[in-house]
């Protein structure tokens, strides 16, 4: 069946960067609604847009989406994934700038808001994706694609010359709450020798070491160190799993990673949909549901701090 949140949630917070506080809420929606943003801000034109992968557009860094008024959010993908990763397929959100808050840089604190406030089933069966044929991306160095798969599957790799990264890989089978285990609290990266470049284009104004990982060389600078020796892979698994949510429904496939970020998973789901030969979408029976993200998640089974 499909899924709401049972209440609002609200959360504020500043953007990572464009530094502007913001309130977010998450709302229940109704059946077949999907995820969608209303920037409530702005009072003349289209405000609503909805998180499908048509409407995102050329953003450095995150993922944005914008509708054919010019209304627009970013830095999205945190978000995504936390809905995903909980199993909530209808949710309505609104917000009242242009960015989503970073929080602590990674989806903790989003899934532990929507697991705490509770899940709602809603009495309509849930459609997916189910990959047919193997299908690529590819960008120099950066690829990623999609294979068939029985379950819901993802690997990354990343290469980074700072040791404090260095090479990282890690293969996950995405069913039944790996996400809200595995990936959820792992934060976003940089390296120190980029910040001052990303501030000279406007960007990362209001990162900070309370909510990114900063590392330079084989040193992390963001106090407390890493929270998993990998953590800059699973937030890269995080982001991608965020990113492959706009295709609308749950993908029944093998995601697969090599240095690839945001316009690498949008490029593959374009190359994806661009032939109909390479998917089809069914009506998911239980044994299917129960196999996807977020289904049966419950809120003891976050990732743990140490």
């Amino acid at each position: 069946m499909q899924t709401t949140v049972s209440e609002p949630i609200i959360f504020e917070g500043i953007g990572l960067h464009k530094g502007l506080w913001s309130k977010l809420a998450i709302l229940p929606a109704n059946i077949d609604s999907g995820i969608c943003f209303k920037r409530v801000d702005i009072k003349a034109g289209n405000n609503f847009i909805p998180a499908v992968l048509n409407n995102v557009v050329d953003s450095e860094l995150c993922t944005r989406l914008a509708n054919s008024d010019g209304a627009s959010v970013s830095t999205i993908e945190h978000l995504m994934a936390a809905l995903t990763g909980c199993g909530v397929n209808n949710a309505f959100l609104e917000i009242n700038g242009p960015e989503v808050p970073i929080l602590d840089g990674s989806a903790l604190a989003f899934v532990k808001a929507i697991l705490k406030t509770g899940i709602k089933l809603q009495q309509q069966s849930l459609k997916a994706i189910r990959i047919l044929k193997t299908v690529e991306h590819k960008d120099g160095l950066a690829w990623a694609k999609f294979q068939p798969s029985t379950s819901p599957k993802m690997s990354f790799s990343i290469e980074f010359s700072d040791a404090a990264i260095g090479t990282q890989s890690k293969t996950l089978d995405m069913s039944n709450g790996s996400f809200v285990r595995e990936l959820c609290d792992s934060r976003t990266f940089c390296r120190y020798s980029e910040v001052e470049a990303m501030r000279s284009k406007g960007l990362a104004l209001g990162g900070s070491y309370e909510n990114a990982v900063v590392v330079d060389g084989e040193n992390v600078l963001s106090p407390g160190g890493l929270r998993h020796s990998d953590e800059p892979v699973r937030h890269k698994m995080l982001d991608a799993l965020g990113d492959i949510a706009l295709a609308g429904y749950p993908i029944i496939g093998h995601y697969i990673g090599n240095r690839a970020g945001h316009g690498i998973t949008h490029g593959l789901l374009r190359s994806l949909f661009s032939d109909k030969a390479n998917f089809e979408i069914i009506s998911c029976d239980k044994e299917t549901v129960d196999n996807l993200p977020g289904s049966g998640v419950k809120l003891s089974e976050v990732c743990k701090l140490a």
